[in-house]
């Protein structure tokens, strides 16, 4: 099942399942330009990345006594959301804690999404509360994959990705298991923008630390932005499959990462990681602009 949002210019669908965005269409023109999860190249197409992003050290982690065994990218992108309200503009799904989830996190927590369509822009709301009597401990991230090149409209390497600023990145590469384990590396941008190799992505995704930017967008040929990503992350990832030439790219604000191949430590150690005491919320927010 789907919500939709519409207002005369654009039209937006949300799956109840994993309440993943799937779809933004230009109704002028009838233009997608969400990736529409063509399992050749990848099955998704912007899931919500909760209770982890990315992998974990030896695909488990350290809570007590016990060390509990988790998947990337945590486990509710694969659940069933309940649709809380739509009038149309705004759409709310929530997730809620169950026997199932406590086994592989032992945390009681509710997770609130929020989609909010104004004029063309797309904003997502996450809320994490706290359900439990003790400290919680999780990250949360977006994983949206837009179209590129848009409408087939030239090839992926006349596209540009361009930043709010002129500084060339640092970014971290993952190793073969999907953990950090080079970091320093330098992304050059020419005055904050850059176009799009063949090879861009042929180890994997690029993490940017440490707050470096916080607005992406994709451009035509022309240089000029047809979609925008702004957030207040302190870190986000850019990715297309590896070797594939896939026909999209991925702008991932997160609230936590990947653990590294150095690490060793617990739950409460890990890097980016955020917490919530007994009853608190988390709240954060990204948006999409499209032109």
């Amino acid at each position: 099942m789907q919500a939709v949002l519409e207002n005369d210019k654009w039209k937006v669908a949300i799956n109840h399942f994993g309440a993943e965005l799937c779809s933004i269409v230009k109704k002028e023109t009838g233009v997608e330009y969400v990736w529409n999860g063509d399992e050749r190249f990848w099955k998704r197409s912007a899931p919500v990345l909760f209770p982890f992003v990315g992998s974990l050290k030896n695909k488990e982690f350290l809570y007590g006594d016990k060390a509990y065994p988790m998947g990337q990218h945590g486990f509710a992108r694969d659940m069933e959301f309940s649709l809380v309200s739509n009038d149309g503009r705004q759409a709310w799904f929530s997730l809620s804690s169950d026997d199932t989830t406590y086994e592989k996190y032992p945390f009681a927590f509710t997770l609130e999404i929020g989609y909010v369509l104004t004029d063309n822009t797309i904003k997502v709301i996450w809320r994490v509360i706290n359900e439990d009597e003790k400290q919680m401990y999780f990250s949360i991230g977006g994983h949206p994959a837009f179209m590129c090149p848009l409408d087939g409209e030239g090839r992926q390497t006349d596209y540009f990705i361009a930043f709010d600023s002129d500084k060339n990145l640092v970014y971290s590469k993952l190793s073969e298991n999907g953990l950090v384990y080079k970091k320093d590396n330098i992304l050059e941008t020419n005055g904050g923008k850059m176009q799009i190799t063949e090879n861009l992505f042929d180890e994997d995704a690029l993490v940017v630390e440490g707050g470096q930017v916080h607005r992406v967008s994709l451009c035509k040929p022309d240089g000029i932005p047809y979609l925008t990503v702004t957030f207040d992350a302190p870190l986000f990832g850019l990715w297309s499959p590896a070797k594939k030439n896939a026909p999209f790219i991925c702008i991932e604000p997160w609230y936590g990462r990947c653990d590294s191949e150095a690490f060793t430590g617990t739950l409460e150690e890990r890097e980016y990681g955020s917490s919530l005491a007994p009853h608190e919320s988390f709240e954060a927010a990204f948006e999409i602009q499209v032109v």
